[in-house]
């Protein structure tokens, strides 16, 4: 199996900064593409940040400027860098990658737990 484990969520006043960290463990060959959706309360579940195994990536506008995202392929991690915080950035915030377990196999999405932001005014 695989697991995907975020961490650095918390409580931030507006124009502040955090930085999310998500590792991925278990049996994994190759990891494709790693990424962070958020979901605010009552709100469906959205892109925020994704990015290819070799270094493209793709930001929400409504992120563009002030979040940045970047990965370590050797440690199967992705980051989040958050700067110029907003309150309605304010949400759960989750990890997910598409991993080949095994030479030959297709991707599978997996997904973390979630980590909550909150960005107070």
């Amino acid at each position: 199996q695989v697991q995907l484990v975020e961490s650095g969520g918390g409580l931030v006043q507006a124009g502040g900064s955090l930085r999310l960290s998500c590792a991925a463990s278990g049996t994994i060959f190759r990891i494709d593409a790693m990424g962070w959706y958020r979901q605010a309360p009552g709100k469906q579940r959205e892109l925020v940040a994704r990015t290819a195994s070799v270094g493209s990536t793709d930001y929400a506008d409504s992120v563009k400027g002030r979040f940045t995202i970047s990965r370590d392929n050797a440690k199967n991690m992705v980051y989040l860098q958050m700067n110029s915080l907003k309150p309605e950035d304010t949400a759960v915030y989750y990890c997910n990658a598409d991993v080949r377990r095994r030479i030959g196999m297709s991707p599978f999405e997996y997904w973390g737990q979630g980590t909550q932001v909150t960005v107070s005014s």
